[in-house]
């Protein structure tokens, strides 16, 4: 297997953006524009960042919105997927020199999905999207730093480590929220969250080894996954025998929720490729506030300022986990 390096091209994207200009300028203009077009990109990153964390949450608050959703739901909502960005999922993996074993290193990474997936909709089903939904992206993270010090050799600094201790105190908060009033969510329903948080570690060390040390292309790598969930999937609809029933029932949030999905991974992508991992990473992580906001807003869910505050700690130390 070749090794690859996507750094030469990340930094010709940044150049090709950073160097664009009229061709004549005054010395004066040509000074100016370096502040001008930094600025631009900073506008232009932290867009691409809001509408990746606006994009994350929502797919998620729509699939808690059809709380009866059953396997089927999760084939659709990955087949739409994959059909919507198949184009650019096929061009980006010729333009790599597609390599077949490249479908073994997605289809583990799918088998990591589809396990996610049927965790995240069990919790989304029994618990509230404000307490599920924060503990899985902060036990993800988190768990992603053991296993790169394990799997990968990685070695964080001090500030990561004080970073993971930060989130871990967010989950805390997040969990325990109600529990002076004996309303505290179901045991059931942390679990699945933290269940969650654990497949997402899962797939994030794999992912970082296939693209980060291996240099499969991210989309054309993030294509193939979404086949192998589709794939997978597919028992799960044939046993339904329902599954046109189940499409025709949830038409516009199966669609959404399948571009969504994958508009979320290109835009965080794009703004790493402008910017740097260690802006974008915590920036995104905000999607955990505003699924905590719309529990409340859109489903009724109580305990809103405890797990919002518990949101933001954990968003803290994802920022630590980046800087260190």
């Amino acid at each position: 297997m070749r090794r690859r390096s996507h750094s030469v091209a990340i930094t010709t994207c940044q150049c090709e953006f950073l160097a664009w200009s009229p061709v004549a300028t005054s010395p004066r203009q040509s000074a100016a524009k370096p502040l001008a077009r930094w600025s631009a990109i900073s506008s232009l990153v932290l867009l691409l960042i809001a509408g990746g964390a606006v994009a994350h949450a929502g797919w998620n608050l729509l699939l808690k919105r059809i709380g009866s959703s059953t396997p089927t739901v999760l084939w659709w909502i990955n087949l739409v997927g994959a059909v919507l960005i198949a184009p650019l999922g096929i061009a980006t993996l010729a333009a790599a020199n597609f390599e077949w074993n490249w479908v073994l290193l997605a289809g583990l990474c799918g088998v990591f999905e589809v396990v996610y997936f049927l965790l995240l909709q069990r919790g989304y089903r029994d618990g509230d999207v404000s307490l599920v939904y924060p503990l899985a992206r902060g036990t993800g993270p988190t768990l992603s730093v053991l296993g790169a010090i394990l799997l990968l050799g990685e070695r964080p600094s001090l500030v990561a480590l004080i970073g993971v201790a930060v989130i871990i105190a967010g989950i805390g908060v997040i969990s325990t929220a109600g529990s002076r009033t004996g309303t505290r969510a179901p045991l059931s329903s942390v679990l699945y969250g933290l269940g969650v948080g654990v497949m997402i570690a899962c797939f994030t060390v794999w992912d970082g080894w296939a693209v980060g040390t291996l240099g499969l292309p991210p989309i054309g790598y993030f294509w193939m996954a979404l086949v192998v969930q589709a794939i997978l999937f597919t028992p799960f609809a044939i046993r339904g025998r329902n599954s046109v029933s189940t499409f025709r029932a949830h038409p516009g949030i199966i669609t959404a929720i399948g571009l969504l999905g994958p508009a979320s991974y290109m835009l965080a992508l794009t703004a790493i490729q402008l910017s740097s991992v260690s802006l974008v990473a915590p920036a995104r992580e905000s999607s955990v506030i505003l699924v905590a906001l719309g529990g409340a807003i859109f489903f009724g869910e109580k305990h809103v300022v405890q797990r919002v505050i518990g949101s933001l700690v954990v968003v803290t130390g994802v920022a630590l986990l980046a800087v260190g």
